[in-house]
């Protein structure tokens, strides 16, 4: 499985579309693996990440790891966390931050690397692209709405805001967030960690 694997990573910087980031020798930065349990899915790597070939490694990412009750270690090197961003790659910058993901790509490339991982039993949806991609909500509805509602996307997805201190005012009006969600994001993160069934 794991040449699957990597026959896929070959094939994404082969596609014509991304020859602009093969040409500059840039990788895809997402990681899938066949133990992975738990798939985290968010807009796409920074211009940062894509230097360092690291995701997640800044202050949203250590927010992000403290809401998942997850240690440095089991984020990066337990394999059982996938990151699989909406595009693989840093879509540019644009007037007002970050350009958003290629439409397409994970559309494209997401179903291939999901068949390889049998044992997923939760997806983190973090965000509005993956949210409102992944669940197939028109982008008109507010995400406040859906992520206070994340209890009807369970037990496949689990709608959250970005971690980035930008949200900082947001979590603020919205302690709902805090009180109920993450505890209960952190337990069913927890229970999957620790169970060693298939």
């Amino acid at each position: 499985m794991t040449d699957q694997f990597a026959k896929i990573f070959e094939e994404i910087k082969r596609d014509p579309e991304n020859a602009k980031y093969t040409s500059q020798g840039i990788c895809p930065l997402y990681y899938a693996g066949p133990e992975a349990r738990i798939n985290i899915i968010a807009q796409a790597p920074g211009r940062r990440a894509q230097e360092q070939r690291m995701f997640w490694n800044d202050r949203s990412g250590k927010r992000l790891r403290e809401w998942l009750g997850l240690s440095w270690d089991e984020f990066y090197h337990s394999g059982k966390i996938a990151i699989m961003p909406m595009d693989f790659y840093f879509p540019g910058n644009g007037p007002h931050g970050d350009l958003p993901p290629r439409p397409d790509f994970a559309e494209k490339w997401h179903p291939r690397l999901l068949k390889l991982m049998p044992h997923l039993q939760l997806t983190i949806l973090i965000g509005t692209y993956a949210i409102h991609s992944y669940l197939n909500i028109p982008q008109s509805k507010p995400i406040t709405n859906i992520v206070r509602n994340y209890q009807d996307y369970l037990p496949q997805y689990f709608p959250i805001v970005h971690p980035s201190p930008r949200n900082q005012i947001w979590i603020s009006k919205n302690q709902w967030f805090v009180t109920e969600l993450l505890p209960e994001l952190k337990q069913r993160v927890r229970t999957i960690m620790e169970n060693n069934d298939d």
